[in-house]
């Protein structure tokens, strides 16, 4: 038997502690560069999902990543910018804004206003993806373009819908039948 080398047991433990510490330095080195670059995985988001009736109150919102004392202005900002372009405007017709690096995408859906807000790669060809989703799933559970009560009425099943399109900020699903597979699962919320 040979002194120089370890037991094949502690071989094989020796290996898996240099691959783990090879990881830890490659993860580092990644979120050094990131960071060196201004931008992180966080900044890769859609920053809100926000839904309103057209007197501008908010019926459902979603911010991502997006801190408290900023949300009260994307509200507003987001409700004025509605206010000011949606009037007479089709069902399902886009529209598309950029403040600074971030993109939005709104629409008319029966009687809602629909507001999807994205950075860096959710730019406006991805937000444009994502709410003709949301908008056909929204459609779907309503059964047609919703009134400001239909919507109400089926407030937990697009909350669910919601969930299972957008996650943490990830567009997470976009096929229809999946959605709704997933939403079956999970009974809808009493709120």
């Amino acid at each position: 038997m040979d002194s120089h080398f370890p037991p094949l047991e502690m071989q094989s433990l020796l290996i898996i502690e240099v691959k783990v510490a090879q990881n830890k330095r490659k993860e580092s080195w990644l979120l050094k560069k990131e960071a060196e670059r201004g931008c992180c995985w966080l900044c890769w988001m859609l920053l809100a999902v926000l839904i309103a009736n057209f007197e501008g109150n908010i019926l459902v919102e979603r911010f991502n990543g997006v801190p408290g004392e900023e949300r009260l202005h994307w509200r507003s900002f987001l409700v004025k910018l509605g206010a000011d372009n949606l009037k007479g405007v089709k069902n399902e017709e886009l529209f598309v804004a950029c403040h600074k690096s971030v993109y939005i995408v709104y629409t008319v859906l029966g009687h809602v206003s629909i507001y999807l807000v994205g950075k860096d790669e959710y730019d406006e060809l991805a937000l444009s993806e994502a709410i003709f989703v949301v908008t056909s799933a929204i459609k779907d559970v309503c059964g047609k373009p919703p009134t400001e009560r239909l919507f109400l009425d089926k407030y937990g099943r697009i909350c669910l819908c919601l969930d299972e399109i957008v996650w943490k900020g990830l567009l997470e699903n976009m096929d229809k039948d999946r959605i709704k597979r997933l939403m079956r699962l999970k009974p809808p919320t009493e709120f």
